[in-house]
């Protein structure tokens, strides 16, 4: 589906240059002098590499609509992640390349979305949120009260974020996936 180069906003799959890109950003820019463009952040769905590009209101870009289906985390196996069809029970092993530091928090029965374009798979999008368990994490210092003050802690999946001073090992949080930030104690 062609579409009109202001109208490209970040999400988009488009192709540009014979290649898959989803756009990361974008930003109408209306320079004193000249036409209106869009200046737009891509990166490449194959190889990750990132390209900035302007897209004029009279150049058309050709949007791709990804088939989007719902997959069960199974197992991990070296640097090969197994996932099951939801609906069919076939079973898709893919590299972890694809899935990135995400994939330090795949659990098993997680529901991750495997993108794909012709056959081939291109993402996967894991749930906005997870709950993990702190496993280490420092004692209070007595006095640090201030609201913006933020321990180190280590989780489950061995990753280290940093928590509020109030959280203790054992705790559950509620970890965002997109930037690795504690946002909330789980309700047990």
């Amino acid at each position: 589906m062609k579409i009109n180069g202001n109208a490209i906003r970040p999400g988009m799959i488009i192709e540009h240059k014979e290649q898959l890109w989803r756009v990361v950003k974008s930003q109408a820019t209306q320079p004193g002098k000249g036409g209106a463009y869009n200046q737009v952040e891509l990166k490449n769905l194959r190889d990750g590499s990132k390209l900035n590009e302007r897209f004029r209101s009279a150049q058309d870009a050709e949007r791709v609509r990804l088939e989007e289906k719902p997959y069960q985390f199974l197992f991990a196996d070296g640097s090969f992640l197994t996932f099951m069809d939801i609906e069919n029970y076939e079973q898709v092993t893919l590299n972890v390349d694809i899935i990135g530091e995400g994939s330090a928090f795949l659990q098993e029965g997680m529901e991750v979305i495997i993108q794909s374009f012709e056959g081939e798979t291109l993402d996967a999008t894991l749930p906005d949120t997870v709950v993990l368990s702190v496993v280490e994490t420092e004692p209070v210092v007595k006095g640090q009260t201030a609201a913006s003050s933020y321990k180190p802690a280590v989780l489950e999946n061995g990753l280290r974020i940093m928590v509020p001073p109030h959280i203790e090992s054992g705790t559950n949080i509620i970890v965002n996936t997109a930037d690795s930030s504690y946002a909330e104690r789980a309700k047990n």
